[in-house]
């Protein structure tokens, strides 16, 4: 049974248009999630990250699944490993920052400088490809489908 759920996970396409999808939102990912796990591209790292979302009144619990879903599956995404888990835990990324940052300062980009903080328009990205992936799976050159085999 675990082995047919495996297999299930892993089962893929051999896609190209997949894999563009796999690797375009992982390397979107993978800045965002490096700045909060190691602190590269300006970011706090871990630990400062953890402060800012237990300030922020997010749990430790949330806010660590938020850097290793960012970070774990931006990876994941890129190698094409998991790549169905990864891209939902992107997609619980995205979804929470509409709902808690972005939402309330409108849709598109702040472009003129006259609303406080950006858009969501990236997220909306973000989730359709993440939901790509999870439905259509890793497509061509990916761990997934080397394992699936």
């Amino acid at each position: 049974m675990l082995g047919a759920m495996l297999k299930r996970l892993l089962a893929t396409a051999d896609s190209f248009p997949l894999t563009i999808v796999r690797l375009g939102l992982g390397i979107a990912m993978f800045p965002h999630g490096a700045q909060k796990m190691m602190g590269w591209f300006g970011g706090a790292g871990f630990s400062g990250t953890m402060g800012f979302f237990e300030h922020q009144g997010i749990p430790a619990a949330f806010a660590f699944l938020a850097i290793a879903a960012e970070f774990f599956g931006a990876l994941g995404l890129i190698l094409g490993f998991l790549s169905r888990i990864a891209a939902f835990g992107v997609l619980c990324v995205m979804v929470v920052a509409v709902y808690m940052i972005h939402g309330a300062n409108g849709f598109f980009m702040n472009w003129a400088g006259t609303q406080k903080g950006e858009g969501f328009e990236y997220h909306l990205l973000a989730i359709a490809m993440a939901l790509a992936v999870m439905i259509g799976g890793a497509g061509a050159f990916s761990a997934d489908r080397a394992a699936a085999r």
